[in-house]
């Protein structure tokens, strides 16, 4: 006939077997601590004590005190309106001290200036400009990241930045110098675009933080078109720095958790550190990154150069 019904001793069996190990209650590791920010304060205040030096080689009185702005301070006073709007130095000081120029770079073979030239300022306008979006920025970077990260993003996307703005002046007839750290701080932005696409999966409100951050680009980008301003050095630290986001900005996927946070009982399955999209985003930033800094470089010193490097 029909099978025995199971008992109820059976049935509570039966339920225990087929129950999967559900993970405990409390899965959270321990919130990261936040970085203590020094790099970036201390990239600060190097910006402003080379200015300050810079001025001070300047010695605007030396020339003709009558035509100096403010000559009350003396040797800092700043040059004339006509030779410069922004408030500082001539523009042969800059060329002294390391500013961007492409007969320098490529003909003469100082390429140091490719970083010299990030750590000058036009002017008082251009470097409060430039060390007030450094703060609002590389802190909570730095808070975030840490030194080591933000640092290396800083100067790459500088380099970058660098690399835009000579490639651009070998096509001007006229000789004209760069300077500023504004390639390095597109760079940051660039990095905080990529940073929350490669990072989607963590954030909340997601659409809004990204709309937000395109609005601020797009603002930052468009001060690039006023005159005398090099955007090809802000157009080239943003993408250097937008794909050096995707390598060293990388967070692990939403509900990852270490296996050291994990007790002893978890039977539950453990999420992978990164999804697989990551990998892919950051391979191939690295390979574009790889061949555009090539390029630039081979633009330059051409591929004979290149080749000779040790």
């Amino acid at each position: 006939m029909g099978k025995r019904p199971p008992s109820s001793e059976d049935m509570e069996k039966g339920r225990e077997k087929a129950r999967p190990s559900m993970p405990p209650p409390h899965l959270c590791p321990p919130p990261p601590k936040p970085w203590v920010p020094w790099l970036v304060p201390i990239i600060f205040v190097a910006n402003v004590a080379v200015f300050i030096y810079t001025m001070y080689v300047n010695d605007c009185p030396s020339i003709d005190e009558n035509k100096c702005i403010l000559p009350s301070l003396k040797r800092f006073s700043f040059q004339p309106f006509k030779e410069n709007p922004l408030l500082g130095p001539a523009g042969l000081t800059l060329k002294k001290l390391g500013a961007l120029e492409r007969q320098l770079v490529v003909e003469e073979g100082e390429g140091w200036r490719l970083l010299s030239c990030m750590w000058l300022h036009a002017g008082v306008v251009h470097l409060l400009a430039n060390m007030m979006s450094l703060l609002f920025i590389g802190i909570r970077l730095e808070q975030e990241f840490g030194f080591i990260r933000i640092g290396l993003l800083y100067v790459l996307a500088g380099l970058g930045g660098s690399l835009g703005s000579t490639m651009h002046l070998m096509r001007t007839t006229s000789p004209t110098i760069s300077v500023g750290a504004s390639g390095a701080l597109f760079g940051l932005l660039g990095a905080m675009l990529s940073e929350l696409l490669i990072n989607w999966t963590i954030y909340v409100n997601k659409c809004t933080a990204l709309l937000i951050l395109i609005v601020v680009i797009a603002l930052n980008m468009a001060v690039g078109f006023l005159p005398k301003v090099d955007n090809s050095a802000h157009i080239g630290g943003f993408l250097a720095g937008f794909f050096l986001g995707f390598i060293i900005l990388v967070r692990p996927q939403y509900g990852y958790i270490r296996r050291k946070h994990l007790p002893s009982t978890y039977e539950g399955k453990h999420k992978p550190r990164h999804k697989g999209y990551q990998y892919v985003l950051g391979i191939s930033a690295l390979v574009i990154l790889i061949l555009g800094y090539t390029y630039g470089f081979g633009k330059l010193y051409g591929l004979k150069a290149l080749k000779n490097l040790p």
